[in-house]
């Protein structure tokens, strides 16, 4: 095997810099451009490697070029209470939008014990499991969601029409790790699709569907049947309601709602980022950060006991036959983390070939490890 065809591992500090420098490269202020890199790496460090790095050309940079993503981020608070905002981020960067608004929500609990923020006219804001992280550090725990591009159909239909729509919660513990609990309301999303088309992988029977309603295993295809419509995602339940994936549906859907109606944004097919002419345009997505401050309701401490206490005891369950280990949320990639610190992340050539690319486009001055 060649050095081209192996998995490289390049360290947190490498690849955040190289983030950092490609950002400043096409025009994002230094600031928001480490910001931007800080939950890119995040993503990595805790071995979601849809989110990460291999997503810094196609998801920021091209949309940047393409003129869809604005690098100076504009964040415009437009309607405020002392327990409530919304914001219209301007089509900035949604890392930047994002970690503003979950500080204001911070911010907001601190003094009322409970804070809410609603952003309109953002785009995509890495993982949403970086914000819950931010709140458990806080004493905090955090509801957050967003909308998305459409590409979920709903329970009996083929249409894709709801974003992936993460629901994501969040609070701390007395274990070393907090509880986060990030994942889309469909079986998957379109990044671990990519991730399966750059490693040219199969994907699982029924994540998605056809315009018939059968399942694509191919990532490729599904991939393009995605952008073109004539595929969708499943919700999370699956194919129609026989494991009731009417439940999935109906999480993204609450999702899509309070990612537009409450800040008066954009939803469904609004947010293909496609004109009636096949041009590209703005994504127009929309965001929402509830903190609840643990203090207004009782001592931290004793919270974190009790959630410790309870994740403790569901771990030491009996198992199934053959499994050695029952998880709670977080802590996979808690021990990512752990193993990845050592290792570093690892690249395969797809991802490699990326950053390359990111790299010599923007003529960013830096040589990767693996090439010296």
């Amino acid at each position: 095997m060649s050095s081209q065809e192996e998995t490289v591992y390049a360290g947190f500090d490498e690849m955040r810099e190289f983030m950092c420098l490609a950002f400043i490269a096409v025009g994002v202020p230094a600031d928001d451009a480490a910001t931007c890199a800080d939950v890119l790496i995040e993503s990595d460090k805790r071995g979601i490697d849809s989110h990460g790095v291999g997503r810094l050309k196609p998801i920021y940079l091209d949309r940047i070029k393409e003129g869809i993503q604005n690098v100076k981020t504009q964040f415009e608070v437009v309607r405020e209470t002392p327990a409530t905002a919304v914001v219209d981020g301007h089509d900035g960067m949604g890392h930047v939008i994002g970690v503003r608004s979950m500080e204001m929500a911070i911010g907001k609990a601190k003094k009322c014990g409970l804070g809410m923020v609603a952003v309109r006219n953002s785009t995509h804001y890495g993982i949403a499991g970086y914000y819950a992280l931010m709140a458990a550090r806080e004493n905090q725990i955090c509801f957050t969601g967003t909308n998305a591009r459409p590409s979920i159909a709903p329970t009996f239909g083929v249409e894709n029409m709801l974003g992936t729509n993460p629901l994501t919660i969040g609070f701390p513990t007395d274990e070393e790790f907090p509880f986060v609990i990030d994942c889309a309301t469909s079986i998957t999303q379109r990044g671990k699709i990519e991730h399966y088309a750059r490693i040219n992988k199969t994907m699982p029977h029924g994540w998605v569907i056809d315009g018939k309603g059968n399942a694509v295993t191919d990532p490729g295809v599904a991939l393009k049947g995605l952008v073109d419509g004539t595929c969708a995602l499943t919700p999370v339940g699956g194919i129609g309601d026989e494991l009731a994936g009417y439940k999935g549906y109906g999480w993204a859907t609450v999702v899509e709602v309070l990612s537009a109606a409450l800040q008066g944004g954009s939803f469904l097919k609004a947010l293909a980022g496609i004109n009636a002419d096949g041009s590209r345009r703005p994504y127009h997505l929309g965001h929402w950060f509830i903190a609840i401050d643990i203090n207004a309701f009782t001592d931290p401490r004793d919270f974190k006991k009790i959630a410790g206490d309870i994740l403790r005891e569901l771990r030491a369950s009996r198992k199934a036959e053959g499994q050695s280990r029952i998880y709670t949320a977080g802590e996979k990639e808690y021990l990512a983390f752990l193993e990845r610190g050592k290792t570093g992340i690892p690249l395969n050539p797809a991802v490699r070939k990326s950053l390359t690319a990111a790299r010599d486009e923007n003529k960013v001055d830096f040589v990767f490890s693996w090439e010296k």
